[in-house]
């Protein structure tokens, strides 16, 4: 995860940026916003009382069958205080796991979906008509579809392993009864959230940041009650 302070970035800027490392493309449960066709908007009312939206550790669009390099997010209305990002190393909290859970996960494929958040019966699919939100994502049937990854992913340009998928975008393993995969991913997921694998992102206006998928996760934090919070996103798909 790289962090670059004081840009002074306009949206032209941001798209040619993120084009430098992978193809621009259109994130499948976002819409753009207003004039743009790649640039989502992660915002929030200072007076929502919604959930704050991806406050759950996950790996962006992991349900994809190529899913995305990395993450570009440039800070814009920024509060105070508050609305920390934090980041979890895959790739340390592989190797920091005792080798006989290495080798229970070893060739295993995990089944990913976006059926818990975005699907119709989903996390966001049923919002509440008197409750105002500033994130609008796209709610649809396609959410239901899946798609299987390792669960240990080898890097393709570093060689490093890492643990890959999250609760909640992987609802289950290839081959494994649901309550011994469900089990199995809650005990996997202590070990990639632990204190030593994460770092805390404090942000500032102007301050872009971009991080690499298949390395981290990353999860949203709240604390910015009465602030509006606004940052402009761009994917960075595989060519």
């Amino acid at each position: 995860m790289l962090s670059f302070p004081d840009q002074g970035m306009n949206d032209d800027d941001l798209e040619r940026f993120t084009g430098y490392f992978g193809k621009l493309g259109d994130d499948p449960f976002f819409r753009p916003i207003e004039g743009r066709q790649y640039i989502a908007a992660i915002a929030r009312y200072a007076d929502e009382k919604t959930p704050i939206f991806a406050e759950s550790w996950h790996a962006d669009w992991s349900f994809k069958e190529q899913p995305p390099i990395g993450t570009c997010l440039l800070g814009i209305t920024i509060p105070p205080a508050g609305g920390d990002t934090l980041f979890a190393n895959q790739h340390l909290a592989y190797q920091n796991m005792p080798e006989a859970l290495k080798e229970r996960i070893a060739g295993l494929n995990a089944i990913h979906s976006a059926v818990m958040a975005y699907s119709p019966d989903g996390l966001y699919g049923k919002p509440d008509p008197g409750v105002k939100s500033a994130m609008q994502p796209i709610i649809s049937d396609e959410a239901r579809k899946t798609q299987t990854h390792p669960l240990v992913m080898t890097h393709p340009d570093n060689g490093r392993q890492a643990i890959y998928g999250c609760m909640g975008y992987t609802i289950g393993i290839e081959g494994m009864e649901q309550g011994e995969a469900e089990a199995l991913l809650r005990e996997l997921h202590q070990w990639q959230s632990k204190e030593e694998c994460v770092y805390r992102h404090k942000w500032q206006p102007g301050m872009l940041i971009m991080w690499d998928n298949r390395s981290v996760l990353h999860a949203a934090t709240g604390g910015f009650e009465g602030y509006d919070r606004l940052l402009h996103r761009t994917t960075i798909w595989p060519y």
